[in-house]
């Protein structure tokens, strides 16, 4: 799986993705995350990629041709570094686009290639949604900044179903469920109140009561 950013702050990805799974998974390469800077694609000499909106308004827009540019390149890469035609799926993260959840994250992990275009301003031109983006995706009910958190959910999100990120597919939630864990110690002294205690069915070492007990929660 290559996952290719396009966004105008490349260096924001770099410490998320140079740490433990990402780092492990990169390095055996079960991942690749090409990062790509917006300001290389445009034509201005100040390096601008946006502009004011028509029709007036506050702030300003990232403007259609750089991004077109940008996608365009990621796209042409791929497809000579190979024979095999890969699969390619352009997402453009938008408050307006799907709500990302587990199965969108596991048909999106079908792809070989995902190029994420992160927003920055009052948004993108929408001519990016309409021709350049196969699809919008939201990764909830609030407004960020820009769209580079959004891809690193989404990138990891997606990444928890390619086989090897994880190290042992049983890791996943989705398929063993989401149920309370406790470790080392079985009691804990607070400083305060009672003591805090792991419940015995855990320590019984009957694992059938234990699985009873964890589909119970």
């Amino acid at each position: 799986m290559r996952f290719h950013l396009i966004t105008i702050f490349p260096e924001i990805f770099d410490s998320y993705l140079n740490e433990s799974l990402f780092k492990r998974a990169q390095k055996e390469k079960i991942i690749s995350a090409k990062i790509y800077n917006l300001r290389d694609f445009t034509a201005d000499k100040h390096r601008k990629v946006d502009d004011r909106p028509f029709g007036g308004g506050p702030g300003m827009v990232m403007q259609i041709e750089p991004i077109y540019k940008a996608v365009r390149f990621a796209e042409t890469r791929n497809k000579k570094q190979g024979s095999k035609k890969r699969k390619i799926r352009t997402i453009l993260f938008s408050t307006r686009g799907k709500k990302l959840d587990a199965r969108t994250a596991k048909r999106f992990s079908k792809y070989d290639d995902l190029i994420l275009i992160c927003g920055r301003y009052e948004g993108v031109d929408e001519r990016v949604a309409k021709y350049v983006a196969d699809e919008e995706i939201s990764i909830g009910d609030y407004i960020l900044s820009g769209g580079e958190l959004p891809a690193l959910v989404l990138m990891e999100a997606v990444s928890r179903f390619i086989p090897g990120f994880l190290g042992k597919q049983e890791s996943l939630e989705e398929i063993n469920g989401s149920f309370p864990t406790y470790s080392r110690p079985e009691i804990f002294n607070p400083k305060k109140g009672k003591k805090w205690v792991v419940p015995k069915v855990l320590l019984s070492g009957d694992h059938k009561k234990i699985r009873q007990w964890r589909a119970g929660h």
